[in-house]
């Protein structure tokens, strides 16, 4: 199970802050049993607030032992109607507050930033557009350590700073896809004691362009200059090979526009990665762009940790409230 009894009473240290939408003669339940249920149940699969009636009640005895529960498990309306009424944000503050406090994110870690939106979190009936969230990923972890919503009126530029502030990264490697390729981004990301790897893609126009150039004369000169790293993984049945060049020698470094706005770049990476599925092949071909040398282990490994977030199937209705739920389902 997810929390022994040993940790309630770090739970409840976490979600002290959080108010109580109800009036105080509607409290027969207490929240902190109601978020602890809720937070096991949706993370042992319940996709409906009946689900996480029935997982309490099946599991009440073990409940029994660190919660509470003046009146038993509380029943599904009463779920849906305390979850609808909390504070979405301050409700995501708490939560991971908390995994953040058991989680052991160690030096060396990858972290993943990744944007997606919330499949079927909009309403075209209300004018509702779907929720958009950037989550940290730990892949060692294999868990969110941190989110944050995405401002209709904004993009991933703007909320990727926010996300950093909120994690402690010092000794970590941060990946971003290429929307997060910002000279602001990699100096806050050094700055905060990380390291960054950084993809690459046409919008960045000139360094871009100059990476390209520089692994076609590498590879002109067989890669004499470059490190070189092979994975095969299979599974699900296809097959997928992933290729690792990087190259930190300063005499091609040296042909990169305005290398120096980029804080501690001193590695660039090619990665060729092909899969295998039946009778198809597809080839693709990404560049990177690392603040230290080597790291081409994780170069590789930058094209198979984007996590598959559970809200990417989130189903969304007046019973479930989209950016509250989505925060437990990603655990």
């Amino acid at each position: 199970m997810l929390i022994p009894p040993k940790a309630s009473a770090g739970i409840s240290e976490h979600f002290s802050e959080l108010e109580d939408p109800r009036i105080d003669r509607t409290k027969r339940h207490l929240l902190i049993d109601i978020v602890v249920i809720a937070i096991c149940a949706v993370t042992c699969g319940a996709e409906t607030w009946v689900d996480v009636e029935n997982f309490g009640k099946a599991k009440l005895k073990w409940f029994k032992r660190f919660l509470e529960l003046p009146h038993g498990i509380p029943s599904h309306d009463t779920f849906g109607r305390v979850f609808n009424g909390l504070d979405a944000e301050q409700f995501q503050r708490c939560f991971l507050d908390w995994m953040q406090a058991v989680s052991d994110v160690f030096k060396g870690q990858v972290v993943a930033i990744d944007g997606k939106k919330l499949r079927r979190s909009h309403d075209k009936k209300i004018g509702k557009d779907a929720i958009h969230m950037v989550s940290a990923w730990a892949l060692e972890n294999q868990l969110v350590l941190a989110q944050v919503k995405v401002d209709k009126k904004s993009n991933e530029i703007t909320a990727i700073p926010q996300l950093l502030k909120a994690l402690a990264i010092s000794g970590c490697i941060v990946t971003i896809d290429a929307i997060g390729c910002q000279r602001k981004i990699a100096k806050q990301i050094v700055d905060q004691e990380a390291d960054y790897v950084l993809a690459l893609k046409e919008n960045q126009g000139g360094l871009y362009k100059a990476v390209e150039d520089l692994f076609d004369y590498a590879r002109e000169t067989a890669f004499a200059d470059a490190d070189y790293h092979k994975t095969i993984n299979k599974g699900h049945g296809r097959i997928e090979i992933r290729e690792c060049w990087t190259i930190s020698a300063p005499d091609y470094l040296a042909f990169l526009p305005k290398r120096s706005a980029w804080p501690g770049l001193q590695t660039i990476v090619m990665v060729k990665s092909e899969r295998r599925l039946e009778h198809k092949t597809s080839v693709k071909v990404r560049y990177d762009s690392h603040e230290k040398r080597g790291h081409f282990c994780t170069s590789c490994e930058c094209g198979r940790i984007a996590p598959h977030f559970a809200e990417e199937s989130v189903y969304v209705s007046q019973e479930r409230p989209a950016s509250s739920m989505a925060v437990i389902q990603q655990h």
